[in-house]
């Protein structure tokens, strides 16, 4: 088991490459929009916190958790202004009706593959009831989401435990954050090349104000012709080396039926977070504008892919309170939420759009071949071949 933590806020990293020096996609000069903040990360909205557990054992295992605490550890109980969206719900993600029928969401989030969910929710409920005892004795519903890892990992070995969603949290700081084969994303794969864990991030600046939309990705989607970056369809010329297009290790390996797995299979999960002061529902649909980000990266939205978004706010703090309440109410018994008005919204949702694309970028650029389980192998996106498709080179 190994543990990602972000460095502290005195360690100075260079943002265009993680904590262990592999390159994200601005050091290969890939050109995007906007303004990241000073990691790129969502760990630049304040008060975010990620954690990475990896397990990479023997042959067979390629998963993990990341956990991400809206305002950090202290902060839990307190609740974020939230929505989610499904662009295609051919996966999971725990948590979303409350989040509907609220409007926020006061736990950690947490991301596996698809089989650990309840491994990992049964941790995150351990963690609350240990550390915030008198929010567990109430109701806990966590936001646990995951994507399909069987092709490197062994799904079906329950190799994640409680115990490592409670270290992912533990783990969790702010800082600049590692990505690729990392936390949740260890085993996933992303257009046919080794995906992952990616993030970035953009400021807003909106009159005397500026505020921070980040973005964090666990990108397991996308067939290899489908691929396209900063515009140019690189993948159509990236078609061979592709051992997941072997038209029969889905029916040698799983007792699938005759026939490759459809490409783009796998699914996406995508969290949003942002300091900016939003309602529920304009939560929600800077949730939908992810699809937006995703299909910068030439995706299609896939049948066996489940796309699934989370957008919060970290701003209004002690509002959407949903906890049993004490006494009659009183007077000056009421919440108050303050808003950015929606007709003003739109530059939020380009930084959406825009650190969404980046992070999905990010985990494919940060990330080296691996082969797991049977001996099935992923490539690495080839990085001179990228470059010189996009005249970087």
């Amino acid at each position: 088991m190994t543990l990602s933590t972000p460095l502290s806020t005195t360690e100075a990293v260079p943002a265009h490459h993680t904590p262990s020096g592999r390159p994200r996609a601005r050091a290969l000069g890939i050109p995007l929009d906007g303004t990241p903040g000073p990691w790129n990360a969502i760990t630049d909205v304040p008060g975010v916190e990620v954690g990475h557990v990896t397990l990479i054992e023997g042959e067979g295992v390629r998963t993990g958790v990341t956990a991400l605490l809206p305002r950090g550890r202290n902060g839990v109980g307190t609740p974020c202004a939230a929505g989610w969206y499904s662009l295609n719900g051919n996966g999971e993600m725990t948590g979303t009706t409350w989040i509907e029928e609220s409007g926020g969401f006061n736990l950690p989030i947490a991301l596996t593959n698809t089989h650990a969910v309840g491994a990992v929710h049964t941790g995150v409920d351990q963690w609350v009831a240990e550390n915030h005892p008198r929010l567990a004795a109430q109701w806990m519903l966590p936001v646990v989401a995951e994507t399909w890892d069987g092709y490197l990992n062994d799904i079906n070995g329950r190799h994640v435990h409680p115990e490592h969603a409670i270290a992912a949290i533990d783990a969790a700081a702010s800082g600049p954050l590692e990505e690729g084969s990392v936390g949740g994303g260890t085993g996933m794969n992303c257009y046919g090349f080794k995906g992952g864990s990616g993030t970035s991030s953009r400021t807003v600046g909106y009159g005397p104000d500026t505020w921070t939309i980040g973005a964090l990705a666990q990108a397991n989607f996308g067939d290899r012709r489908e691929l396209v970056i900063a515009g140019a369809p690189v993948g159509r010329s990236l078609l061979d080396d592709n051992p997941l297009e072997d038209d029969d290790w889905f029916q040698r390996d799983l007792g699938g039926t005759p026939g490759r797995v459809p490409g783009g299979a796998g699914s996406v999960i995508v969290v949003l977070g942002t300091d900016a002061p939003l309602l529920p529902g304009q939560c929600k649909a800077l949730a939908r504008r992810a699809a937006l980000g995703l299909g910068r990266t030439g995706t299609p939205g896939g049948h066996f892919s489940g796309d699934i978004f989370l957008a919060f706010s970290t701003a209004n703090a002690g509002a959407l309170n949903s906890t049993f309440p004490e006494g009659d109410p009183t007077e000056e018994d009421y919440d108050n939420l303050r808003f950015v008005p929606w007709g003003r919204i739109d530059p939020f949702y380009e930084a959406a759009v825009q650190c969404v694309e980046e992070a999905v970028l990010n985990a494919l650029v940060a990330n080296e071949p691996m082969t797991g389980r049977r001996g099935h192998r992923t490539p690495a996106l080839p990085h001179d071949r990228v470059r010189a498709l996009l005249g970087l080179a």
